[in-house]
């Protein structure tokens, strides 16, 4: 690729030609404001924040949709420039909802922070508002229009990169808002409640919905016997809530916060990330070997569970019946840990810590309630609303010394650990079925062919023993689409498809911590946050699910076998069509 040479505040710098001028200032250290701008995915140049003046050009320019050109002179800073951006936050800013201080978004919000380094002191312009639409209906996600300033990255990325495009621009001028069509509720479409939309949001028009208050009722409860568990890829988002690089891994003081803010018991749903994966390979042993329905498609990712139940209910019989991890421990939690330790599975009370939004609306589903009536996952937070509840319980997290995760369901293993990546669920499977189909111990446990972010589909041929296992990993819904496609048009056959509703996986999943546009441009979320997982799962004595200890006592004094009558009853469901209205 060429590059152009242009000058850029007085400096003279080279770039590639296929830069826009917003890439080649921040490039050469001159930083400009965007709110709109999300890299690949919203490129329109709506908000006009980073407008800059280009010699020649009669008006000031949107630098995120910019092409570089040679000999191009820009000034990023001047008068005109400054007073442009000034004028057009604080007419956002009129608009807008500013009860900073109680805001969801404090501090970690962007239009704040551009307010801020606009000096922005005062609000010279005072009018009408919108009309406030403030939707709480779903279990999972709040919209709150009274906060959105119309930037479109919500649109973008559901649109996009998920491909649901559930929400979108409606009305015109001055009545335009973003919602789901015909003012319905996001209870009422045909949402995945990915949470993606919440973390592009600059702003708080969207947000989880919080069980924060519903969790510290029960810790303070005398009577209640609380018990939480992680998802493993909490540990690689939650140290950016303290201020901690992208992808540092804080297993030992996530432990070392939640034992301090009252739990029972804290464990780890790598316990039961091992216990899918004999379930689940077992159940794709079965389907190869007995001509069970195939391929057979993981069920760990509740968004794409819904996905699939809207858009392709001709592949629910594919589906693993599975529950996913955390469901599977509530479960196990409620009858052997319950029954072991002589505790009422009425007076316990289970919190599930994910990074996902989409768990909220799985634990509330009807089929996980056991036969007592009980649900499996009594509360889902998700990782930003842990990081909140360590300030709120003013909890010194940075100086913390490492703690375990509590004995008896405590162990795990680093297939367990890799769950929170995309290609990890079935890497983890992969490293059981081989090791049972050939009847060794095999070492070489590395799958590469289905680890990384690169291509949204990953296809690989896995030679066990005599049989050749032909397996396909996607992230993202609109990835699980195409392959979905591929595979009812007779274009591709496979045994085993792996789906995970967010791109990366779990890693970038809708409640991890936010993370602002520039920052999204410069790092690869998925990448740095994947490798925290994959460096605990080295670090892991044991790295196959099948080499769980205290798993494998489970089966022999409680479940019997895997897939077993009683591991079905507890530790499996089923799914059905959806309505899309």
């Amino acid at each position: 690729m060429e590059n152009v040479r242009l000058t850029i505040n007085g400096m003279e710098v080279e770039v590639p030609s296929s830069y826009t001028v917003l890439e080649a200032a921040r490039q050469s250290g001159f930083e400009i404001p965007t709110l709109c701008h999300m890299k690949d995915v919203n490129e329109v140049g709506a908000c006009r924040v980073c407008v800059v003046e280009v010699e020649g050009a009669r008006a000031l320019q949107a630098s995120c949709v910019l092409p570089v050109r040679d000999g191009m002179v820009v000034k990023t800073n001047t008068k005109r420039v400054r007073e442009s951006r000034k004028t057009t936050v604080e007419l956002i800013l009129a608009n807008h909802n500013r009860e900073c201080t109680t805001c969801f978004r404090n501090k970690n919000c962007e239009l704040q922070s551009v307010a801020e380094e606009l000096g922005i002191e005062e609000i010279k312009y005072e009018g009408a508002k919108r009309e406030r639409t403030y939707d709480d209906l779903s279990h999972s996600i709040v919209r709150d229009s009274s906060k959105c300033i119309l930037c479109g990255r919500c649109v973008a990325i559901c649109k996009k990169t998920q491909g649901i495009g559930i929400l979108e621009f409606t009305n015109r001028g001055f009545e335009t808002i973003v919602g789901p069509a015909f003012g319905m509720s996001m209870k009422d479409v045909p949402c995945v409640y990915c949470g993606q939309c919440i973390n592009v949001c600059p702003v708080a028009a969207l947000r989880e919905k919080s069980d924060t208050e519903r969790v510290w009722d029960a810790i303070e409860d005398p009577d209640m016997h609380v018990i939480v568990q992680t998802a493993p890829a909490v540990r690689a988002g939650l140290g950016e809530e303290f201020g901690l690089p992208i992808g540092t891994r804080v297993t030992g003081k996530m432990v070392a916060s939640l034992k301090r803010m009252g739990f029972g018991q804290v464990y780890d749903t790598n316990f039961a990330a091992d216990l899918t994966i004999l379930e689940e390979g077992t159940e794709l042993l079965s389907r190869i070997q007995n001509g069970g329905t195939l391929p057979m498609i993981t069920s760990c990712s509740p968004g794409w569970i819904r996905f699939c139940e809207f858009n392709y209910p001709e592949f629910l019989d594919n589906l693993s019946t599975c529950k996913s991890p955390h469901q599977m421990f509530g479960a196990i939690l409620k009858s052997y840990y319950a029954e072991k330790q002589n505790i009422d599975p009425k007076k316990m009370f289970v919190v599930s810590v994910m990074p996902c939004t989409s768990k909220k609306t799985e634990s509330a589903r009807e089929e996980m309630v056991n036969k007592d009536g009980l649900r499996d996952v009594d509360a889902v937070i998700t990782t930003r609303e842990l990081g909140k509840m360590i300030k709120e319980a003013r909890i010194d997290f940075l100086n913390l010394k490492d703690e375990e995760f509590d004995p008896i369901m405590g162990e795990y293993t680093g297939a367990g650990v890799i769950f929170g990546a995309t290609g990890g669920v079935m890497e983890a499977a992969l490293r059981t079925v081989a090791d049972v189909l050939t009847g060794e111990n095999l070492t070489n446990i590395e799958y590469e062919a289905v680890r990384g972010v690169e291509e949204g589909i990953k296809e690989a041929t896995v030679t066990i023993g005599d049989l050749d296992v032909k397996v396909c990993v996607a992230h993202g819904t609109a990835q699980a689409a195409k392959v979905l496609e591929m595979v009812k048009a007779g274009e591709k056959e496979y045994h085993f498809i792996e789906i995970m509703g967010c791109s990366g996986g779990c890693v970038t999943g809708g409640g991890q911590p936010q993370v602002d546009s520039k920052t999204r441009a410069s790092i690869d979320l998925r990448v740095a946050r994947a490798a925290a997982l994959y460096e605990e799962d080295k670090l892991m004595p044991e790295r196959k699910s099948h080499h769980n200890k205290t798993l494998m006592n489970l089966y022999e004094e409680f479940l019997g076998k895997p897939n077993s009558h009683k591991a079905h009853d507890l530790l499996h469901t089923h799914y059905a069509k959806r309505e899309k209205y």
